[in-house]
């Protein structure tokens, strides 16, 4: 069990961690794909999905430009060209993506005795979209923007540590991604949460262990309160 007294500040990856991204992503991708005769089984968009978004960030682009562009592959992939309406809807459906049923009630009781930042794979202004779902206000937030790199590139962290102004020993990192998250966090020395929501098909599985696994940010909350 982790010693939570030793940190001040939590990092918290947004997309599948905080917002229902699994969800949010299904409900763009399921009317494009049905358009143009293409049913696919959700778990058969997620793992089209993990392939073709790795693909598009690099080299780096705005990830506004890497949705697009998962979108244009799912067309390639599966013998249809989308639109430009088609192609816009799934960035721009990033705004209307809610909260897991916990995610707000769990920050608001973690903000009472440590330091919020947030570590994603977004867009500023993305991410200015996602926010006022979240309802409170993080001491930083580290996109891929600012960093010109997408996690599991350890720019984000490194850029997030040094706006923090903290040890590495007092950052407590947040994520539902081993790969994505626990494994850059912890090559820089960050202990690491694992929110294992559920199935994780839109990442990439990774072997690493993190050092606390948890079913859901309410449980996170209460112990790092407790």
């Amino acid at each position: 069990m982790l010693e939570f007294s030793r940190f001040q500040a939590l990092s918290f990856d947004c997309y599948g961690t905080l917002i229902d991204w699994e969800t949010g992503l299904l409900g763009a991708l399921r009317p494009i794909l049905r358009a143009h005769g293409s049913p696919l089984r959700d778990e058969q968009i997620l793992a089209l999905y993990a392939e073709l978004e790795p693909a598009a960030q690099n080299p780096y682009r705005r990830y506004r430009e890497v949705l697009q562009q998962v979108v244009r592959g799912l067309g390639q992939r599966l013998g249809f060209a989308a639109s430009d309406a088609e192609v816009g809807s799934l960035p721009d459906s990033l705004k209307t993506w809610p909260p897991f049923p916990d995610t707000v009630v769990a920050l608001k009781k973690v903000q009472t005795r440590y330091r919020l930042a947030i570590i994603s794979n977004t867009d500023d202004d993305l991410f200015a979209g996602t926010a006022p779902h979240l309802q409170v206000k993080f001491d930083q937030v580290i996109t891929a923007e600012q960093a010109r790199a997408y996690k599991p590139s350890l720019a984000p962290f490194d850029r997030a540590l040094e706006r923090l102004a903290l040890p590495k020993e007092q950052v407590l990192h947040v994520g539902q991604s081993v790969y994505h998250d626990v494994v850059p966090a912890k090559s820089l020395g960050l202990a690491t949460v694992l929110v294992r929501r559920r199935g994780f098909g839109a990442t990439r599985v990774s072997s690493e262990k993190p050092d606390l696994e948890v079913p859901d940010l309410q449980t996170l909350a209460a112990l790092a309160i407790a």
